[in-house]
């Protein structure tokens, strides 16, 4: 079902979609573990809420872009439950 070349493949896609988020939702990537799993829970989350409006994505862009999007919503749901940290201030 899924060969090694699809899923270093969709690495790659989770990778630049939590890099994309990254720069999008916070200013700057999370590094490589980071990055990976914000792409990979937001290519997820992405395909739920585009699968909910009847839009698919067959392209490796689409692919990309709906991770991204699914990504950035991911991020935004941590920061609105997740207690505010203000590194600054200390």
């Amino acid at each position: 079902m899924f060969g090694l070349g699809n899923i270093i493949w969709y690495l790659i896609i989770g990778v630049i979609a939590g890099w994309l988020a990254g720069q999008i939702a916070r200013g700057g990537g999370f590094g490589l573990w980071g990055d990976l799993a914000v792409g990979i829970v937001g290519a997820l989350v992405g395909g739920f809420v585009f699968g909910l409006l009847g839009i698919t994505a067959y392209s490796t862009f689409g692919a990309i872009v709906t991770s991204t999007i699914g990504a950035v919503l991911f991020l935004w749901l941590v920061r609105l439950f997740a207690p505010e940290r203000d590194i600054a201030k200390r």
